[in-house]
């Protein structure tokens, strides 16, 4: 079988399901704008950048997953990850979900016993000036 590059074509690419964008709002918060479908196949793209900033540097961090249009069992557990992580380290760790996508997920697992939940950043920087 010819090698498909040998032409100049190139292989398709798979698309990016999710994507996560940074934000510093304010000194010690970091804001985490998530965006697309968080699954098996994509959590990663949350996973990582959220481990990058849950460090000693940042006081709050905050999840904003407004963009988010399918929220997972993968993506829950990067978030219950970084929950724990972040209680080791002694970081505030908030959740911003209005949307019914991010929010039903949340509820119907039990997991808005477990963090704390804003429905705006806004909301998320009146809770890290506190």
């Amino acid at each position: 079988m010819p090698d498909p590059t040998a032409t100049g074509a190139t292989a398709p690419q798979p698309a990016v399901l999710a994507s996560v964008r940074l934000n510093s709002a304010e000194p010690g918060m970091v804001v985490l704008h998530v965006s697309g479908e968080l699954d098996t196949t994509s959590a990663q793209e949350l996973a990582l950048p959220l481990q990058d900033q849950l460090t000693e540097g940042n006081r709050t961090v905050v999840v904003d997953l407004g963009g988010v249009r399918f929220l997972g069992s993968a993506g829950l557990e990067a978030l219950v990850v970084g929950q724990q992580r972040a209680s080791e380290l002694g970081i505030a760790f908030i959740v911003v979900a209005s949307s019914r996508a991010a929010l039903r997920p949340i509820e119907a697992t039990g997991l808005d016993s477990v963090f704390t939940l804003v429905s705006s950043v806004e909301e998320a920087a009146a809770k890290h000036s506190r």
